[in-house]
Order: structure tokens, then C-alpha cells, then sequence
């Protein structure tokens, strides 16, 4: 029971570092992609968005078959929680991105067209503007990506990815030990209700309204 639990933060706490770095840059050029008005940019806004739409429609356990033989070449092995960590990070990246998109576009236009009358770069907006004044979406997106991504490892375990789902699978519901399938159901909760208290702290304190 307790590896179950540490395969499953593993492969959380994992996943959800790539996933948020990835789907920050990605939320980031939807955004800056989604504002110019030439032709290539809304061409290129196009494809990304039906690219990660495509990706976030995808069921996960569909995902992780269809990914298997990428994830075992990728980690070298088909089973395990490292197995799953590739489709996890495909599955929760462009849902991720699509959040931080939508934080971006809450930022009020006038903060960004006073920044541009004041010569401010690109990079300055991002940093200055742009980030501090969606931190609460952009934290409250992290949290619910999160919740989401043990949901996704509860599915993983099903077929081999480990976890507290693949101890609930394997040694509850396939030996028909309903007590194991319980308590890890139990955990997997007592993990997301952290998880969530933690989130809602952090998007308290970085509210400055």
C-alpha cells in the first residue's frame, strides 16, 4: 500500500512538472498567437487549437494504449509508474494550456495597453503583467490539472502503470478484496483533498484584490 502511494505522487508530481512548463509555453503562444491579426498567426492559432483540442478530447485510457509503444521506447519500459508518465504528460498539457490561455485573456486590456504606451517589451509584459496579475487562475489551473492527473493515474494502474489504481485493480477488485479497493480509494481521496486545500491557500495569498 504505501509504494502504491509513492508511485502514484511519483508519477503526479512528475508529470505535472513537464505539464506545467509545457502547457505554460503553449497556453502562452495560444494567447500571443490569438491577439495578432495577421494571417499566418490566425492560421497557426488554428492549428494549435484543434491540435490540443484533438488531445484533450482523447480519453486517457485510450491515450495511454495509443502512446504505449512511444512510452516504452521513451523509458524503456511498458509497465510501471514511468511507463505512465509520457501519456500522462500528453493528455494534461494542452488541457493545462487551455487554462492558461483563458487566465491571460482575464488580464485587463488596458494594464496592457498602458504598458505598451510606455515602450515596455514582450518579455516585460509577460513577466511584469501578464504573470502576476493571472497567478490566481494560473494556480487554480495547476490545482484542478493536478486533481485531475491522479484521476488519470488511477486509470493508468488498470493496465500496468501502478499506483494506488493498479493496487485497487489488481489486488481489490481483481481478487475481489474489497477492503484494498476501499482504502486505496480512501488514500487516492485524502491526496486530492490536500492537494486542494494546499491550491486554494496559495490562490488566496497571491490574490492581491
Amino acid at each position: 500500500m504505501k509504494q502504491a502511494a509513492i508511485d502514484t505522487l511519483f508519477m503526479t508530481v512528475v508529470a505535472m512538472v513537464f505539464v506545467i512548463i509545457i502547457g505554460f509555453l503553449l497556453g502562452l503562444l495560444l494567447y500571443s498567437l490569438s491577439r495578432n491579426k495577421s494571417p499566418f498567426a490566425r492560421i497557426s492559432y488554428s492549428i494549435l487549437s484543434v491540435v490540443s483540442n484533438v488531445f484533450r478530447s482523447i480519453p486517457y485510457i485510450v491515450l495511454i494504449i495509443l502512446l504505449m509503444d512511444f512510452s516504452r521506447k521513451l523509458v524503456g519500459t511498458g509497465i510501471g509508474a514511468k511507463a505512465a508518465i509520457p501519456s500522462l504528460i500528453v493528455s494534461a498539457a494542452p488541457f493545462y494550456a487551455r487554462l492558461v490561455e483563458i487566465a491571460f485573456r482575464e488580464v485587463d486590456n488596458g494594464v496592457l495597453e498602458a504598458a505598451d504606451a510606455m515602450g515596455a517589451s514582450k518579455i516585460q509584459k509577460i513577466f511584469k503583467i501578464l504573470i502576476p496579475e493571472s497567478m490566481p487562475a494560473l494556480l487554480s489551473g495547476v490545482t484542478l490539472t493536478t486533481i485531475t492527473m491522479i484521476g488519470f493515474t488511477a486509470m493508468a494502474g488498470i493496465i500496468g502503470g501502478g499506483g494506488l489504481g493498479g493496487l485497487a485493480y489488481q489486488e481489490g477488485f481483481s481478487r475481489n478484496n474489497n477492503t484494498v479497493t476501499l482504502v486505496a480509494t480512501i488514500l487516492i481521496l485524502v491526496i486530492v483533498f490536500i492537494i486542494q486545500f494546499i491550491g486554494d491557500q496559495l490562490v488566496k495569498r497571491s490574490d492581491k484584490r
